[in-house]
């Protein structure tokens, strides 16, 4: 693979005490890189809370030092920065070779909780990975997965966060010309179903990559035994399907829609990674697709569950070999931990379901469940204010749900809903509040991240600094914040479309 370009510039100390376990230990999956000079990086969001927790310094990182670290166009001193390879299907099509085409992993840091998290900047410029593209990325998308991931963080679904958005002061040629931009991010790793299937297909590198995974996502599993009934790759596949059931789930009952859940963007830690063509339901449609380049449907709202267990389905092919020697036996093994997939999903879902009707460690009848949300779609009831109105109701204040649906739709549906809560013994008060802490009052809706956005992308950051502080505190009522409760009108709705920000 490629060398290091000449561009390289001085290293720092903005962000000292990097490690580079996944460089170190497996190289071949790695090129050692550099981001690209930026012509006059200036620091445009700066997530110091997540700072705090990483024990950096943020006078060092709003300094020249650090915003050249951030921004890729310096190395932090001892770093080994690395573009990282995979493969994946994508939209059903497998590519042999992905990667990191404008992405670095500048290293590996130790939160204050002692965790081990990965520092990767997105937007940094080419690397042997880019297949043509120019490896930049422009301030709207930069600005827009670090809201939604900061959004979704609060919300306290797993998720890569946000540390920081460079403006690099350099054009970048879209449709027409953008800003560019450069966004810091931190994760529990950039380990990918994609990176498994490249791995497979490189001869020694998938027991030393899986054990590396094992070890630092579930470490619990390293005493197993390598093979045999119970061994520790079969019980790896079984705790990735455990995770990213439950995230789905999470995805689903926040109305949250990906948008392109390839495999590359399918985490073994089970947290949501790229937030490229996302958006949020408005009224509740399981049909919805907001991304542009998603013309089949193939990754709509309702089939997200569908997409994930395929998804995982690659990823237990490239793990047959380590499950078992005999084919067979390995595929066996590995269906039916697959097969408990779909269990997995509808017990997080149901007890999520039940939590955002009043009734946590209640089972629901799933009838209830199925009818209030074919009533949902048929009324086109926006889907976080539909919940937040039936907590209202409980407190006697009917005109929220009445201005989504008629009563005489409702009623039948409401009145089987109090029945179930009667038997589930909290007072309607009790019930009301703890509705609330589960059901968020403001999400990213799309209409106003789009003008927040947009703003930006001219240079005013006081539309994206208030999104970010309502939808990072999405339970919390404040009458100064009523209207980002706000759906987005028709017209909107109709025409709205995401991308793959780049």
């Amino acid at each position: 693979m490629a060398a290091i370009p000449d561009s390289t510039v001085r290293t720092n100390t903005a962000v000292p005490g990097l490690a580079s376990t996944f460089a170190d230990e497996l190289g071949a999956l790695t090129v050692p890189w550099q981001g690209a000079p930026v012509p006059d990086p200036t620091m445009l969001v700066l997530n110091e809370q997540l700072a705090a927790s990483l024990r950096l310094d943020v006078h060092a990182l709003r300094s020249g030092d650090g915003v050249g670290v951030l921004s890729g166009s310096a190395a932090p001193t001892g770093a080994k920065p690395v573009a990282m390879a995979y493969a994946g299907h994508q939209f059903g099509g497998y590519v042999p070779l992905l990667g990191d085409g404008r992405a670095l992993l500048l290293g590996e840091l130790t939160t204050s909780d002692g965790q081990r998290v990965d520092l990767h900047l997105k937007g940094s410029g080419r690397t042997p990975f880019s297949r043509g593209g120019d490896g930049f990325a422009v301030i709207g998308p930069m600005l827009r997965e670090y809201l939604v991931s900061e959004a979704m963080y609060a919300l306290g679904i797993p998720t890569t966060r946000a540390l920081s958005v460079i403006a690099t002061g350099r054009p970048v040629h879209r449709n027409g010309t953008e800003p560019g931009a450069v966004l810091a991010r931190v994760a529990a790793s950039h380990l990918r179903v994609g990176t498994f299937e490249y791995a497979a297909r490189q001869g020694d590198l998938l027991q030393p990559l899986a054990d590396y995974a094992i070890a630092r996502h579930y470490p619990k599993l390293i005493e197993l035994p390598a093979n045999g009934d119970g061994n520790r790759y079969l019980t790896f596949l079984e705790a990735v399907v455990e995770a990213q059931a439950s995230l789905v789930a999470r995805w689903m009952l926040t109305g949250f829609v990906h948008g392109v859940i390839n495999t590359d963007n399918t985490t073994i830690s089970g947290e949501t990674i790229d937030y490229g063509p996302c958006a949020f339901l408005d009224t509740y449609d399981p049909t919805a697709v907001f991304s542009s380049i998603d013309h089949s449907g193939r990754y709509a709202f309702g089939n997200q569950p569908a997409v994930l267990k395929w998804n995982l389905a690659r990823f237990a092919e490239t793990l047959l070999t380590l499950i078992d020697q005999a084919p067979d036996d390995a595929i066996t093994a590995a269906s039916a931990v697959l097969d408990t997939f779909d269990e997995r999903y509808d017990g997080h879902y149901a007890a999520g379901m039940a939590a955002k009707l009043g009734m946590a460690g209640t089972p629901l009848d799933p009838a209830l469940i199925d009818d209030l949300l074919t009533m949902m779609k048929d009324h086109g009831v926006d889907w976080t204010s539909g919940f937040r109105a039936l907590a209202d109701e409980l407190r006697g204040n009917s005109a929220p749900l009445d201005g989504l649906a008629p009563r005489e739709h409702t009623e039948p549906w409401l009145q089987r809903w109090r029945s179930a809560l009667t038997h589930h013994g909290r007072g309607a008060a009790e019930t009301a509040d703890a509705m609330d802490r589960v059901n968020p009052l403001y999400i990213p809706r799309n209409h106003q991240l789009d003008a927040a956005l947009r703003a930006a992308t001219d240079g005013e950051l006081a539309p994206f600094e208030k999104l970010l502080e309502v939808v990072t505190h999405p339970f919390d009522r404040r009458d100064e914040w009523s209207d980002y409760t706000t759906p987005a009108p028709p017209s909107f709705s109709q025409t709205f479309q995401t991308f793959c920000g780049t």
